[in-house]
């Protein structure tokens, strides 16, 4: 693919140097795809012509393995970058490629070898509580990858690494995805994940039975009991069908359970997700400077009775734009299209540096907190000294959020603008919006100077997976140095 294409000292090629194999995500699916199916159907293939298993093998060699062992791309990581999706989706299919298809022992060795490094190299930059900081979505090419990357080294070692199933950060890795469940389709969303991240199944399932976790089990039962695509039909993966056939029985056999979920804050990432029996709450602090990033730190979504009430929108059709200098004019990645103030008309900026500080996490029965301050998200443009805020679950009565801060130039005429990305119609009388026929939001402040609402549709095919008809953005002026918010 053109985006992938890259050469040492070239800009992106729109055409191939077929000299040069890159190894990018699609290479190596494409080699996994073609060992599988060889493993499957060689005796089928010569019956159709013997040059076909000639051909496969050829590819393979040329395109995959050769290129894997004799050189290095950056996904297969050096210790010292920060890794991401690609390190673990790539190494899983080169894995499955090496050891389904016709290589010397030899070959798999340095395969195993090097594969085993990019391992380690993925996990260095997990946190010990095993939040996927690119989110939901992309736990799928992620945290299930690392399971088939391992069972694949378990099975070829003949058992081997079982041990690994119990170690503390490979098992929180695996329930992360069962903690950012909310309800139905719906997942915790920040940065490019979409609300709509995809069902559990299978692999959730298989990664859950290694660890002896009947709870998890019981949710990717659950979840593989609602998709009505139990077979997969998008997946291009053939090796996951085959994990998805083998599976089946048992998983369709197994008893769907609600987990029990408990709060949590992901101090690696900065998030916090709570709930009761009406409402779930998720905040993000951290910094923006995450894999997939959107300048949204500070945000946070609620759900009431399983359905969207505050938003994430996440992010459109993947283009040239996206991956660009030019990523942050993109609306989608922008804090003010977050729930989160515009500053003097100064939005968030993206790095490592922008980021929340002063972060606290307390959890009770009665409250789940999370307070940060996240001024220093924001440019010194901006013009604030201190910016507070305080999301707050209060366990079967509402979730209210209080916004405190102190400006570099007291004197000055500074304005605040509070974003609300609702789904539903919001509706304002004084006040109080009403969101469609969710609930409301009450909002306490000394000095509102104005309360709009505006309509964004939803024209992209991305956002049209989890957005069916237009979102809405309601934007709250202060000339104030406080604001809170209840949500009932």
């Amino acid at each position: 693919m053109p985006p992938h294409n890259s050469y040492p000292g070239m800009p992106n090629q729109l055409l191939p140097d077929v000299t040069t194999p890159v190894l990018d995500l699609f290479a190596c699916e494409t080699g996994a795809l073609l060992a599988t199916a060889q493993y499957l159907l060689k005796d089928a293939f010569d019956k159709v012509h013997p040059f076909i298993n000639k051909r496969i093998s050829h590819e393979i060699a040329t395109r995959i393995i050769t290129p894997y062992i004799t050189k290095h791309f950056w996904w297969m990581g050096n210790m010292k970058d920060k890794m991401c999706n690609w390190t673990i989706w790539c190494t899983q299919n080169v894995l499955i490629t090496a050891f389904l298809s016709d290589q010397t022992d030899e070959i798999r060795k340095q395969v195993f070898d090097k594969a085993c490094c990019s391992i380690d190299d993925f996990l260095k930059d997990y946190g010990i509580d095993g939040c996927c900081d690119e989110g939901a979505q992309y736990f799928r090419h992620a945290g299930l990858c690392l399971f088939n990357a391992m069972e694949i080294i378990n099975n070829v070692t003949d058992g081997e690494i079982n041990d690994f199933y119990r170690d503390f950060k490979i098992r929180a890795i695996a329930i992360y995805i069962m903690n950012v469940h909310v309800d139905d389709i719906y997942y915790v969303n920040f940065a490019d994940c979409s609300p709509v991240a995809g069902r559990a199944g299978v692999r959730e399932f298989l990664f859950a039975k290694r660890m002896g976790s009947s709870a998890m089990q019981g949710f990717a039962a659950k979840e593989f009991a609602a998709n009505e695509d139990k077979l997969l039909s998008n997946e291009i993966n053939l090796f996951y069908h085959l994990q998805n056939m083998f599976t089946y029985a048992e998983i369709t056999s197994y008893p769907p359970i609600k987990p029990a979920y408990m709060d949590i804050y992901y101090e690696s990432v900065g998030l916090l997700v709570a709930r009761d029996d009406t409402f779930v709450l998720a905040a993000k602090a951290g910094h923006n400077a995450d894999s997939h990033n959107h300048n949204d730190t500070g945000s946070f979504t609620i759900y009431k009775n399983g359905k969207p009430f505050l938003i994430d929108a996440g992010v459109g059709t993947y283009t040239k734009q996206t991956f660009s200098a030019d990523r942050y004019k993109l609306w989608t990645m922008q804090s003010a299209y977050h729930n989160l103030p515009t500053i003097n008309s100064v939005m968030q900026k993206d790095g490592r540096e922008y980021a929340a500080s002063d972060v606290t996490s307390d959890f009770s029965n009665k409250h789940s907190v999370l307070s940060m301050d996240i001024a220093g998200a924001y440019p010194k443009e901006a013009g604030i000294e201190k910016y507070h805020r305080t999301v707050s679950l209060n366990k079967g009565v509402n979730i209210t959020v209080e916004d405190e801060f102190t400006f570099t130039n007291p004197e000055a005429d500074n304005e605040v603008v509070l974003s609300l990305m609702t789904y539903e119609v919001p509706s304002v009388n004084k006040n109080v919006i009403s969101v469609g026929e969710l609930g409301t939001i009450t909002i306490d402040c000394d000095d509102i100077a104005d309360i709009v609402t505006e309509e964004i549709p939803i024209d992209d095919d991305r956002l049209g997976i989890a957005w069916k008809h237009s979102i809405y953005r309601t934007l709250i002026t202060i000339k104030c140095n406080h604001i809170s918010f209840t949500f009932n």
